[in-house]
């Protein structure tokens, strides 16, 4: 006959399992690769469009991300916000207004902003053409929001 022990020992002895099994669960870390621009999806946008080339934790980061937009003529990715993580912003082509220490400041193809941890930024295609850009963020230990 099983007794109300018996069934509490077995339902913290199962519990206690699962705990083990979650803590010592290993995530999934990027390895060094290569990332084709032809195999990257396109996802368009009301703005323009995508490609996202990872977004993974690596061996010292919680978190490593890599998209390229492009931004229609006049168009914003998005309005001014911040973050805990940092950006750095390579400018592929066209040309951008970036917010950055507050103030606006215009740039073109081959420039590089850096967005520091917990400051406004935004950046808006002030050309007649598509602008395009690379964007590197990541997630220092501890920076990411519990999920």
């Amino acid at each position: 006959m099983i007794t109300k022990r018996d069934v509490i020992v077995a339902s913290l002895t199962m519990g206690l399992t699962v705990t083990v099994m979650f803590a010592n669960s290993k995530v999934k870390v990027l390895d060094s690769a290569i990332f084709d621009w032809n195999d990257v999806e396109v996802k368009t946008t009301k703005t323009g469009a995508v490609r996202t080339f990872f977004r993974s934790a690596t061996a010292t980061l919680d978190e490593l991300e890599c998209h390229v937009t492009t931004l229609n003529p006049g168009d914003t990715s998005h309005p001014p916000h911040k973050h805990p993580e940092e950006e750095v912003i390579i400018i592929k082509e066209g040309t951008v207004e970036a917010l950055v220490n507050g103030q606006m400041k215009r740039v073109g193809p081959g420039s590089v902003i850096f967005q520091a941890s917990n400051q406004m930024h935004a950046i808006r295609n002030v050309g007649t053409t598509p602008t395009t850009y690379h964007v590197f963020s990541w997630h220092s230990p501890g920076t990411m929001a519990k999920k």
